[in-house]
């Protein structure tokens, strides 16, 4: 018997990545006629006493769904600059989970550093304390990656973080090496 833990990857009609939902959210719009299953996720299967569900990995929308990009609280700022920088500290290098992250900027705001992205990077709380109020420059301590704007693109990137344990995923978010991995299977 499966559990209801896990994501759903949520399609648009027209194939484009929406995001993601819970199981039991897309088990109920399967059983509602609201999106078609374009992907199950292996062998898991949800009992109920008189019926059997196969869960879906992969469901798309039966009708388009023109989305508008709504406005970001400061969480989801920060969780998307994490995302930005793949939750890896931009000093050490360290991948960590998002608790264990904080926000650096980089001009410190004491100098008149904003809290624009280009100015955010991820870091480690060591390599955070440790560079201070400093430049990376005065701290010794150089960016891993120059630091980029948010891009629109950017929901994508966090599909494809989740991606990483979901191979059936990559085809939908268009990852350039989901065609050769197609291809290599091919052969």
């Amino acid at each position: 018997m499966a559990s209801l833990n896990g994501r759903v990857l949520l399609l648009n009609f027209s194939y484009e990545p929406l995001g993601t939902v819970g199981v039991a959210r897309a088990m109920c719009l399967v059983i509602r006629g609201v999106v078609f299953v374009e992907e199950f996720d292996g062998q898991r299967v949800l009992r109920s006493p008189r019926a059997e569900f196969r869960v879906p990995s992969v469901v798309r929308l039966r009708r388009y769904v023109n989305v508008r990009r709504r406005r970001q609280t400061a969480g989801m700022r920060r969780f998307r600059i994490f995302v930005r920088d793949r939750f890896r500290c931009q000093y050490c290098g360290g991948k960590k989970a998002a608790h264990e992250l904080t926000l650096d900027h980089i001009t410190p705001r004491s100098r008149r550093g904003g809290s624009t992205p280009e100015n955010l990077a991820t870091a480690c709380v060591r390599c955070n304390t440790r560079k201070g109020d400093r430049t990376p420059e005065e701290a010794r301590m150089p960016l891993l990656t120059p630091q980029t704007a948010l891009g629109v693109g950017l929901e994508r990137v966090l599909l494809c973080h989740y991606a990483e344990s979901r191979p059936e995923w990559r085809k939908y978010l268009f990852l350039g090496d989901a065609a050769e991995d197609e291809r290599r299977e091919l052969a």
